[in-house]
């Protein structure tokens, strides 16, 4: 008779792995909920997660940081279905990618997977080709319900990266501006904007730190563009409503933000805008 502990290892075994959804579909069509259809039909005990669908359409960029930023607080077999795809239709490729930290990713290969896949150590990147693992009809339009969510319920149920089809070792990788220090500035922009209006920028934590020991600086000023020096604050509050703010935000990098406000509204700024820091004794 199998023990207890061999008994458990089976059911486990056997589970689906879950199913993490990255898109920029919005929340007013049909789009989400036929990915999650065609996920079911195939793989009905997987558990799927809405990471968002609040994705700015078509940015690629804001895609790969979110992804960048989810990956690793999700269950180390997880199955990420990424879809920001400007060029569904053309002769960009339907990949799937394995990776050393255990987490799978599947969508277009237009660097939206690439951050977190680098991230994660990317191990072996198969481009989806096998019919077996796609719906049989499959549009020029809609790649995320018939190549990408059948793709990504499969290795949900336990079917092998490389049956999928045939391996590569090309994929395209995004390439974030990195922020610069000269002297007793460091100079960056905002690579991202989130829901609330703040700007994410480029500038690291520990490009932050080096800066102000370098100087022994009793404090760092931000300023964005043309605008007014801001002081870097611990926490939204402790500035007053209304007042703009640089802090450190959970990505670990410089953000610019507005007390109960949008800073991308305030400053009438967007991805791009540059943003400098200056120690100040």
């Amino acid at each position: 008779m199998p023990s207890r502990t061999l008994r458990r290892k089976t059911r486990r075994d056997t589970t689906p792995a879950p199913i993490a959804i990255l898109t920029d579909f919005g929340y007013r069509d049909h789009y989400v909920g036929v990915l999650k259809g065609v996920i079911d039909t195939i793989a009905p005990e997987a558990r799927v997660i809405d990471i968002s669908h609040g994705i700015p359409p078509q940015s690629v960029v804001a895609g790969a940081m979110a992804l960048q930023q989810s990956w690793r607080f999700f269950p180390k077999q997880t199955v990420f279905l990424v879809i920001v795809d400007p060029g569904v239709g053309s002769a960009r490729k339907p990949l799937a990618i394995e990776t050393r930290a255990g987490a799978r990713f599947v969508g277009p290969d237009n660097g939206v997977m690439s951050l977190a896949g680098n991230d994660a150590g990317i191990l072996q990147i198969v481009e989806l080709r096998e019919p077996k693992y796609r719906l049989k009809e499959v549009s020029s339009t809609f790649h995320g319900r018939d190549v990408f969510a059948p793709a990504a319920a499969w290795l949900s149920t336990g079917v092998r990266l490389s049956a999928l089809g045939p391996a590569t070792d090309k994929m395209k990788h995004l390439s974030i501006p990195l922020a610069t220090r000269r002297d007793d500035t460091i100079s960056g922009e905002v690579i991202y904007l989130d829901g609330f209006g703040n700007m994410v920028t480029n500038i690291p934590r520990a490009m932050l730190d080096e800066l102000a020991g370098s100087f022994r600086a009793s404090r760092l000023l931000v300023r964005i563009e043309t605008g007014a020096t801001m002081e870097i604050f611990q926490a939204y509050a402790d500035a007053p409503t209304g007042v703009p703010l640089a802090l450190l935000g959970s990505f670990e990098l410089l953000e610019i933000a507005i007390r109960d406000g949008s800073a991308a509204s305030f400053f009438g700024s967007g991805e791009g805008a540059p943003v400098t820091v200056i120690a100040s004794t």
